[in-house]
């Protein structure tokens, strides 16, 4: 699986803000997550071909998506990878096949505090907050992957998460999100992500750490870090987008 090639595709296809320096006009008014919104916006952002060339190639499939669950650090530079990558580009070329969830706590440990629990990361506190704040991300959007992604992306992925909030997700105040972070449920959401993590089975060693449809084996995770997106495609059970290719198993490399 070429990598960059899925990126760019994703990218297209998506309209990440990370395209919009060489697609966007500077006339357009609108972030990236409406440029599809509504005939006018593609017009005016100049991505009407890529609007209707997206839309074309959705596809109604009969079966179940395919279930993944990847467990990570905010800072672990492993997970970054991972995720910006090869999870986003894999979802935006398959989200109809493939459904993600994201559990941020990796090799952290944690411990009773009173009624609530402390957290410790491997990456120190700086990855603690990355982890809350994703975790609550998780809760109150439902755009948290596209924002998780643009932090995951950015060179700071801290100092990013206000404006890729604001960009994803404008009707989340940033406020209300940090309500999130320094209460009472951003704690408890915390605590659920360490119970998850340390109750999986077979017991994680590393991170990214990824199950299949609620299963993880060495070749699993092989094949999902090195060639995800053929991976998702040979595991789904309905009909298969045309993008698959034949059987499921299209290589995108060049």
């Amino acid at each position: 699986m070429n990598v960059p090639l899925l990126f760019l595709l994703a990218c297209i296809l998506h309209f990440n803000s990370k395209c919009s320096a060489t697609i966007l006009p500077s006339s357009c008014p609108y972030p990236p997550s409406q440029w599809c919104s509504t005939l006018d916006s593609a017009v005016q952002c100049g991505v009407l071909k890529h609007c209707l060339h997206a839309n074309l190639t959705k596809w109604h499939h009969a079966g179940e998506p395919v279930q993944i669950e990847v467990y990570y650090e905010t800072l672990c530079p492993d997970c970054i990878m991972f995720v910006t990558q090869v999870l986003y580009p894999t979802w935006v070329l398959l989200q109809d096949i493939l459904s993600v969830h994201l559990v941020p706590f990796g090799n952290a440990q944690e411990a009773p505090s009173g009624s609530k629990y402390i957290f410790k990361c491997q990456h120190g506190e700086q990855e603690c907050l990355g982890n809350i704040i994703q975790t609550c991300l998780l809760n109150m959007s439902d755009n948290a992957f596209l924002i998780i992604f643009c932090m995951e992306a950015s060179t700071d992925v801290i100092a990013a998460a206000k404006s890729c909030v604001h960009l994803y997700s404008p009707e989340l105040s940033w406020e209300r999100l940090m309500s999130c972070v320094n209460g009472d449920l951003g704690n408890q959401l915390m605590h659920q992500n360490a119970v998850k993590t340390n109750t999986l089975d077979p017991p994680h060693q590393f991170v990214p750490w990824v199950t299949i449809n609620g299963e993880h084996t060495d070749d699993l995770q092989k094949k999902a870090i090195k060639s995800l997106f053929p991976l998702i495609c040979s595991k789904y059970k309905g009909i298969k987008p045309v993008i698959c290719g034949e059987g499921g198993h299209r290589d995108l490399r060049i």
